[in-house]
């Protein structure tokens, strides 16, 4: 789209160029000296060769860069002012050594919730033991046992309420630090739990924490990463809920036959849980979270940008307030500025259900829905009861196959960390929810007439998980993170957030009733409907948001 012909020069410099130089295969960051003239595409690492001779740099904070800041809104009503910043941001150079700590300790809280599942699935086995439980009220109803899974789950539940309101005034870093401690607390209290009420207790305060954890660690992984890494980062931090989950299995297999063996199982949680919060409090605020709090009129826009790019140099590793990091934060709180188009008021409750916020709520809400209510927590929580079911009569052995499905589970998602920012979303979500609906069909079949092959039930497990792995699991955390538009960014992820552990509870609470009401084969048919419906869902509605930005996922997709 071509500029007014009309508007004066900003400035004239004189690069010393003969000849237009050779589009590059990295994208281009536009600079605008004439605006009588067409864009002329300035590459990176061209400007930086430029630039060297003049006398001081072009990209400085104060003056001269209002230089770059009206010269971008000159072009701002063009569609390439759209990926200005983010196509500059894109190309950004790091060293994955500086990445690793800012993506280590949010996982974490990603670890420990897949720690609880893991967990759990061998400790409703010892906690229902007259023989291992340790405890003179073992004998639990249906009902009971939901609660003693699904607690932690409520808990994430009313994380999830809580955090909604007050996400953007805590902050990603506050958010996984009250995350930590909710953590430390829920498992202490959990395995030291003198009866089923304190127990209960125990498992809503660390379910508080996953709530947290859930919500904040996305949002701070997104905000911090360089934009080419994104999907494969917050895929990742999947990976790191599968370990957790892995590790879950592990101490259960080792403490399966130990008196009271459901207290260490929970407990060993509060240790990870003191890591997480001891790297957290090293970390800075999350950039873009105090860009944000800056067009919102929080305090002084200079205290924030410096604040800001203090945050971006400690998290690249570079020195303190370094001239690349300004550069940047200036680039984003244009971007920001342009997404946040009311600089006077944050976005409201009924903003999210509302224009490109609807649209994005649909899908990022859809998706986690689905990943619930195909049967994912059922699954996985009660993993140890349905391998014993299968032919697996002793705990030993049950929760031992459990490790060999959290080590193949570890592996396929690994195969979706490296696919995801290659194949794109939607084929790794198409295949994999596929795979989930025959596994499902082969559980039911299996419950109904295939009960002589224990095996079939394994296969089926190995083919649901590693199904999942490479779709719901990650691409539905990594969609929720990316797809809102900055406006609505944290409040439209809580309302995401609050669909999935509202899902997953019920899904999970419900299980052992239905089972006893529908009987096995029923149920697992009835997920497989269920897969089949969200596979329509994934094929008509979830678009691909592959080598997108954030900002370009806004201006692209949702409008």
């Amino acid at each position: 789209m071509a500029c007014s012909a009309s508007t004066n020069p900003l400035c004239k410099l004189n690069l010393s160029h003969k000849s237009k130089p050779k589009k590059s295969h990295s994208r281009s960051l536009l600079f605008f000296f004439n605006t009588n003239t067409k864009p002329y595409p300035i590459s990176y690492s061209y400007l930086k060769a430029k630039t060297a001779v003049l006398s001081k740099p072009l990209l400085l904070t104060g003056g001269k860069s209002r230089f770059t800041l009206e010269a971008q809104r000159e072009y701002a009503s063009g569609e390439e002012a759209e990926s200005l910043v983010s196509d500059a941001t894109n190309q950004e150079a790091f060293s994955w050594s500086s990445v690793i700590l800012p993506f280590l300790f949010p996982a974490l809280g990603g670890l420990l919730f897949g720690y609880d599942i893991g967990a759990t699935s061998g400790a409703t086995i010892s906690l229902q033991s007259p023989e291992l439980s340790g405890t003179t009220w073992f004998n639990l109803s249906s009902v009971q046992l939901g609660l003693v899974v699904s607690g932690s789950l409520y808990g994430a539940l009313l994380g999830s309420v809580l955090v909604y309101p007050i996400a953007d005034f805590l902050g990603r870093r506050r958010e996984l630090l009250t995350a930590a401690v909710l953590y430390v607390l829920g498992a202490l209290i959990t395995a030291y739990a003198p009866g089923l009420g304190i127990l209960l207790v125990g498992r809503l305060l660390y379910g508080f924490g996953i709530g947290l954890a859930m919500h904040g660690g996305p949002l701070y992984i997104a905000e911090t990463c360089p934009s080419q890494i994104r999907g494969t980062l917050i895929s990742l931090k999947e990976l790191f809920i599968v370990l957790g989950i892995l590790l879950g299995f592990f101490v259960g297999s080792f403490q399966i036959n130990a008196v009271g063996g459901w207290r260490y199982m929970y407990g060993l949680g509060a240790s990870i849980a003191l890591v997480m919060g001891l790297g957290m409090w090293s970390l800075p605020p999350s950039p873009r979270w105090l860009l944000l709090r800056a067009v919102q009129g929080k305090g002084s826009l200079q205290d924030y940008k410096e604040k800001a790019t203090f945050a971006l140099s400690k998290l690249r590793g570079r020195p303190p307030g370094d001239k690349v990091s300004e550069m940047q934060i200036e680039d984003t709180l244009l971007s920001v500025k342009s997404a946040y188009k009311d600089l006077e008021s944050e976005g409201s409750f009924w903003e999210v259900f509302q224009g490109p916020n609807l649209k994005a709520f649909i899908i990022g809400g859809g998706l986690v829905l689905f990943q619930q209510i195909t049967g994912q927590p059922s699954v996985l929580y009660y993993a140890g009861s349905i391998l014993q079911s299968a032919g697996f009569s002793a705990a030993a052995d049950a929760t031992r196959v459990s490790v060999v499905i959290g080590v193949f589970k570890l592996l396929m998602t690994g195969i979706a960390v490296l696919k995801v920012d290659d194949l794109g979303r939607r084929p790794l979500l198409i295949g994999g929810v596929s795979g989930i609906a025959v596994s499902l069909l082969l559980l039911s079949a299996y419950y109904k007439f295939l009960g002589g092959f224990p095996l079939v039930a394994v296969a089926a497990l190995l083919l649901y998980v590693g199904s999942y792995q490479i779709s719901f699991g990650p691409i539905s955390w990594l969609m929720v993170s990316e797809i809102f538009p900055i406006r609505t960014r944290g409040k439209g992820i809580s309302l995401a957030v609050l669909t999935n552990f509202g899902s997953n509870a019920i899904v999970t609470f419900a299980f052992s009733p239905l089972k006893e009401l529908l009987g096995d084969e029923n149920l697992f048919l009835l997920f497989a409907a269920i897969a089949l419906l969200s596979l329509l869902f994934i094929v008509l509605v979830v678009p691909e948001t592959k080598g997108l930005s954030l900002e370009e996922i806004e201006s692209k997709i949702l409008k």
